[in-house]
């Protein structure tokens, strides 16, 4: 595979994890617009199965080489800060 060929595959692989981070946040900030209880075991099941998946494809882009380790854990380290900020403003509504 050139040089060019992997630089390609690496935009792409970067791009479709930020969208599915994207849909996770999304979801994460639907939960703070309603704050309903982020204890909620469907939420907390969709939330975890979602997180989950994601460190997967983060973990196989990595071992393909198309991802930096430390890219993936920014992704997975924003998500959840935002995670943590959902329950933050629950706990003090």
């Amino acid at each position: 595979m050139d040089t060019k060929s992997q630089s390609s595959y690496q935009e792409k692989a970067l791009e479709l994890l930020i969208a599915d981070a994207d849909k996770i946040a999304k979801l994460i900030r639907v939960q703070m617009e309603h704050l309903t209880m982020p204890q909620c075991p469907l939420y907390e099941e969709v939330l975890d199965t979602q997180m989950f998946g994601l460190s997967r494809e983060i973990d196989f882009a990595v071992k393909l080489g198309l991802l930096e380790r430390e890219k993936g854990r920014q992704i997975l380290d924003s998500l959840e800060k935002e995670l943590s900020a959902l329950h933050d403003a629950f706990t003090e509504k």
